[in-house]
């Protein structure tokens, strides 16, 4: 599975079932564009196949992140059945994520 990209308008429904991982980030943001090919491995990884992996432009859309507090960037949020369950900020290598989602799997 591909990682999708998401909006304000329909992020609530994507996430509101199942468990996702969703990616804040910028285009302008360097550690986003380190953060980005780390989620593509992990959302192609067959040990995933049951989370839906998402990012969300900051700078697109600016409700999704204001309703979660978003103040630095990338922050990725894991949900559950449209639950915050876990929020990580800064990049985080495939190791550090896998082992989170795992938990999750």
């Amino acid at each position: 599975m591909a990682v999708e990209a998401l909006t304000d308008a329909n992020f609530e429904e994507k996430t509101k079932t199942g468990v996702s991982i969703t990616d804040f980030w910028a285009t302008w943001c360097g550690p986003c564009k380190m953060q980005s090919p780390v989620l593509d491995a992990l959302a192609e990884d067959g040990s995933f196949s049951k989370i839906d992996f998402y990012k969300v432009d900051v700078d697109e859309n600016k409700e999704t992140p204001g309703n979660f507090g978003i103040r630095a960037i990338p922050t990725l949020v894991v949900m559950k059945d449209g639950q915050a369950v876990e929020r990580l900020t800064g990049f985080h290598n495939k190791e550090q994520l896998s082992e989170i989602l795992h938990k999750y799997a």
